[in-house]
């Protein structure tokens, strides 16, 4: 066993990891910031996020699985019932364009520092992130009924953040 950090067993320095451990929580944020729900839609939303987030611990890919335990260990465990509280972004506009810049520059860093198979892995899973949150609930409709599943800044963003990781 060793002393040394978990972000250090992947050759990450302590900001490095902080962007990659902050990245899946900002994307399940911005996926469902991208078009204001009722309080319900959210909850639904921030659910689908972080169970996706948590069955990223049985991951083949180490990096991912680290992350997603660190992830948990700092805002909740599903499985143990542990709910992460809905944020809703004073300027949601911005939050998802820094949320598509810090993806960026998540790939330039995997890219220099990650295997590919982990770099690719821990992209891919972003992404499913965003597609579990945009496909959690609809919007629209009357009493559940009707609306679209995923609306077009849900699906603009989803696209941007795909097209941010692919570099």
């Amino acid at each position: 066993m060793t002393d040394e950090p978990l972000y250090a067993q992947f050759g990450f320095t302590d900001p490095e990891w902080g962007l990659l451990a902050g990245l899946p929580q900002s994307v399940l944020t911005a996926a469902s910031a991208a078009t204001p729900d009722s309080a319900r839609k959210t909850r639904q939303e921030t659910a689908a996020g972080l169970d996706r987030i948590s069955d990223a611990r049985a991951s083949a890919s180490p990096l991912v699985a680290a992350v997603a335990r660190a992830v948990l260990a700092a805002t909740g465990d599903p499985d143990r019932g542990e709910e992460l509280p809905a944020i809703e972004p004073a300027d949601p506009v911005g939050y998802v364009q820094d949320v598509i810049t810090r993806a960026a520059e998540a790939a330039a860093l995997l890219a220099a520092k990650a295997t590919p198979a982990d770099a690719e892995t821990y992209k891919h899973w972003l992404v499913e992130i965003a597609e579990s949150v945009v496909g959690a609930a609809s919007t629209g409709g009357v009493l559940g009924l009707g609306g679209d599943q995923i609306t077009e800044n849900e699906r603009e963003f989803r696209d941007e953040l795909a097209k941010a990781l692919a570099g």
